[in-house]
């Protein structure tokens, strides 16, 4: 069958271990169901795949992708939950010590077809396409569960996006408009701030950018560029919650702060099979829709590949079949 697979960890070049071409069909364990992908999303987490971050080198050639929407064998249309966790684990399935995530242990989306357990398929709400259903297993899920899961905002309070133009920030966006937040956004150009402007943020900054008043909440997926003006940012006993950090570690958490204005700092991983589920739901009854910087077929996932890696987003990017 198709796919785009990495054929090997490249730590310091990724787009160089990143393939197009014939992998075997695969096969289909007992619990297990087999998706014709429609449409799949292209996210960070891929090309720290490439790089051979959170992977063992044994695993490769591993096809990419952790997103997906698609169609089982009897025609019903499905969205893909991207974590697979131990089953027999009881907990909240984030904090699960077992789980993984497709093209960790176990092939991708960027394929004619992918397994996974049956209970990591969703229906598909017809208001979706499956452009926009590919979307929302990770960057879509992991901006829910930070927004509505993690921050314990109110509607009517005021939240800071940092960056503006990724697949989370974008989400945060349009999820924290609809939601009844005051959005502000912060983004590196003048392109990137138009653009939340147009998903429906209240006001643009840009990066470091005295903000007219302090925030309630700060939603971070930079890091280390940004770490320093989001705990300035935040009012006393306001809360930064953490997906990701692009840029890197910061390289000082700056615990006078943090302990003098009792700021709290949560991290947030993903989200579970009942928040995509409601997730779904929320857009579909919201008319919510995710904002797609480029859809490609399969064939042309390379130049998605380095956009990403150049840092040239606008929303989601998506490959179709």
């Amino acid at each position: 069958m198709f796919a785009v697979y990495a054929v090997e960890p490249s730590p310091q070049d990724p787009l160089a271990a990143l393939r197009v071409g014939e992998r075997p069909e695969p096969v289909v364990p007992e619990g297990w169901v087999k998706v014709a992908v429609r449409a799949a999303s292209l996210n960070m987490h891929d090309l720290w795949t490439l790089r051979g971050v959170g992977i063992k080198e044994s695993a490769f050639p591993m096809i990419l992708g952790c997103d997906g929407a698609g169609v089982l064998s009897d025609g019903t249309e499905v969205v893909l939950h991207s974590i697979i966790g131990d089953p027999s684990w009881g907990g909240e399935e984030t904090l699960d010590p077992g789980r993984t995530l497709l093209t960790e242990k176990y092939q991708g989306t960027f394929a004619d077809h992918v397994v996974v357990p049956a209970r990591n398929v969703l229906p598909k709400p017809a208001e979706l396409s499956f452009v926009e259903a590919a979307c929302m297993g990770t960057a879509w899920l992991t901006a829910y569960r930070m927004l509505f899961v993690k921050s314990g905002l109110r509607p009517g309070q005021t939240m800071l996006v940092q960056g503006a133009s990724g697949g989370v920030s974008t989400a945060l966006v349009r999820l924290g408009r609809a939601g009844g937040f005051r959005v502000w956004v912060t983004g590196r150009t003048e392109a990137k701030r138009e653009l939340a402007s147009r998903l429906g943020a209240h006001a643009v900054f840009e990066p470091g950018a005295r903000l007219p008043e302090r925030v309630d909440a700060v939603f971070e997926t930079v890091g280390k560029a940004t770490w320093s003006h989001s705990l300035k940012s935040l009012k006393p006993g306001g809360i930064v919650v953490v997906s990701g950090a692009t840029s890197g570690e910061p390289s000082a958490l700056e615990i006078q702060r943090l302990f003098f204005l009792q700021l709290r700092v949560v991290g947030s991983t993903m989200g579970t099979l009942e928040e995509l589920r409601d997730l779904l739901a929320f857009c579909a009854l919201n008319g919510i829709r995710p904002q797609v910087g480029a859809e490609l077929p399969f064939e042309r996932a390379a130049e998605g590949f380095a956009a990403m890696w150049g840092g040239d987003t606008a929303g989601k990017i998506v490959f179709t079949r």
